[in-house]
């Protein structure tokens, strides 16, 4: 089964997930999100089918607090959904996604363990 994973490559715990799955010879679809964000219907069906809280796929960053930001408002999936496709930057990163499921490969070891799965 293919797995996509949203990859930004200046991101080292990106990069090393990519690596896993290359080394673990894992069928992926490697989705460079700054150049290509997903769309609604993407992010809708992320979240139909995502391990970890919603509130999770929006990184918590610098550039976050600079628009000046607060986490509570991010924590449903429709706020989430906005905000995405507004700043497609703050998706978390690398994010693994199959047909079944789709985590957030942080720690990298989570994201070698969903490849093999």
């Amino acid at each position: 089964m293919t797995t996509i994973i949203y990859h930004n490559p200046k991101c080292s715990t990106s990069r090393k997930v990519l690596d896993a799955a290359t080394e673990a010879d894992a069928e992926i679809d490697v989705r460079r999100y700054l150049d290509d964000p997903p769309d609604r219907a993407t992010l809708e069906a992320i979240i139909g089918v995502l391990e970890d809280p919603v509130a999770d796929l929006v990184r918590k960053d610098p550039f976050f607090k600079g628009l000046e930001l607060d986490p509570a408002d991010y924590t449903e999936a429709d706020a989430v959904i906005e905000l995405l496709l507004e700043h497609p930057r703050l998706l978390q990163r690398p994010l693994l996604v199959r047909s079944d499921a789709a985590i957030i490969g942080r720690p990298p070891e989570r994201a070698s363990a969903f490849l093999v799965s």
